[in-house]
């Protein structure tokens, strides 16, 4: 048990990494080098990753419902080949309409393949003692996806062109994830049918759809933050280099707010924690602003709202397993993963539309706002389990 436990954290951690990395980041290395050969502008272009996302938040209440009935294994391993199979096509697009099909399938592929799935199977596998420790190890190593495939991605586009890098990216990703999700992802051994109580329940009920409310605002927010940070930065004074530097802080951030809110569990009540986080990182917002045209300032802010990067990424299946166990937890995070993913396509185009007509400092008070909305639904939402729990006598889940 512990040996399979251990290979399919393993499994899990570098296919997440590879998932996200080519499936995902790599895609704004592309964004140049095809506009380039595709004579198309690069807002054209950067609509097919919006696109992609998009088509992943639409097909992820179908699959939640498959990762409870069936588990990950069979659903993972199509996935990656999808994946894989969409990447290689994405090769040989010439139009437009070709670049946007491959980014439908590659929606599709994603939603099959990365956290959402992944986290299905870990709170199917382990206990809810192993549980956040399985989360943490797998989101702290893909947390470097971007670290390491921004790089190679672009070193392969410059040593061989952008099509043979993803024809190189397609074949690495498919002899990597389909594998290792074919032989360490667990498959139910029966189907089993989906507690539709506990699904409606949680549908109906105030606390499901605070985690919604906050869920949703510091998605949005951290989007935007992760588009728009480099270009804030150089409009307040500084150098492109030094912008891409402090912003590259973020990924090493993420993990280290992940660590620091997993070792916090065991002592507060994870609502809370998160709720401080998405407070700090909008006391993070209001800094820069006023203080970001320095270097200390500049740091400060990115440091403060960086910390909290990564925490909603483990702290919603916590929250969501918490209260409603684990029967459904696939369903149920499919249902909050639709206005969430949604939310972190459309943040950042509806904040560069602010940025034009009101400037940077009214998006930054807006992402601020945003935050304090999420941590203001997750103190509701602790105080209403608090509530529940004096009037039963009991946990209620």
């Amino acid at each position: 048990m512990i040996a399979s436990s251990a290979r399919l954290i393993g499994a899990l951690a570098i296919t997440q990494t590879a998932g996200y990395g080519i499936l995902y980041y790599a895609f704004s290395v592309f964004i140049t080098p095809m506009a380039r050969d595709m004579h198309a502008e690069v807002a054209e272009l950067t609509g097919g990753i919006t696109l992609a996302v998009l088509v992943s938040a639409l097909v992820a209440p179908p699959i939640g419902r498959w990762l409870d009935r069936r588990g990950g294994r069979a659903l993972m391993t199509a996935g990656s080949a999808l994946g894989a199979a969409a990447v290689l096509a994405w090769s040989q697009v010439h139009t437009l309409a070709q670049l946007y099909l491959v980014c439908v399938v590659l929606g599709v592929a994603s939603a099959m393949v990365l956290y959402e799935a992944a986290f299905a199977v870990i709170v199917a596998w382990f206990d809810a003692a192993r549980r956040s420790r399985a989360l943490l190890a797998v989101t702290v190593v893909a947390g470097f996806a971007s670290s390491i495939f921004l790089p190679l991605t672009g070193f392969l586009v410059d040593r061989y062109g952008w099509r043979q890098a993803l024809v190189i990216l397609a074949i690495g990703y498919a002899l990597t994830a389909v594998p290792l999700h074919f032989l360490a992802v667990r498959s139910r051994p029966s189907p089993e049918v989906v507690d539709r109580d506990v699904v409606g329940a949680a549908l109906r009920e105030r606390p499901f759809w605070l985690l919604a409310a906050a869920f949703l605002t510091q998605t949005g927010a951290v989007s935007v933050m992760g588009v728009l940070l480099v270009t804030y930065l150089i409009a307040l004074g500084h150098s492109p280099l030094f912008a891409a530097t402090v912003a590259g802080l973020l990924g090493v951030l993420s993990v280290t707010g992940r660590l620091v809110t997993t070792g916090l569990q065991g002592r507060w009540p994870v609502a809370l924690i998160t709720a401080t986080v998405f407070g700090s990182q909008g006391a993070a917002a209001l800094v820069l602003p006023v203080a970001g045209r320095s270097v200390a300032g500049a740091i400060c802010g990115v440091v403060l709202f960086g910390l909290g990067f990564g925490v909603a990424t483990i702290a919603r299946p916590a929250l969501l397993t918490e209260r409603y166990g684990t029967s459904a937890y696939a369903t149920l995070s499919g249902a909050l993963a639709l206005p969430i993913t949604v939310a972190k396509a459309v943040g950042p185009l509806l904040a560069a539309g602010v940025a034009q007509l009101a400037g940077y400092p009214a998006v930054m008070v807006s992402l601020a706002a945003a935050c304090g909305l999420g941590a203001l639904s997750l103190v509701a939402y602790d105080r209403r389990g608090r509530t529940e729990r004096t009037a039963s006598g009991e946990h209620v889940r």
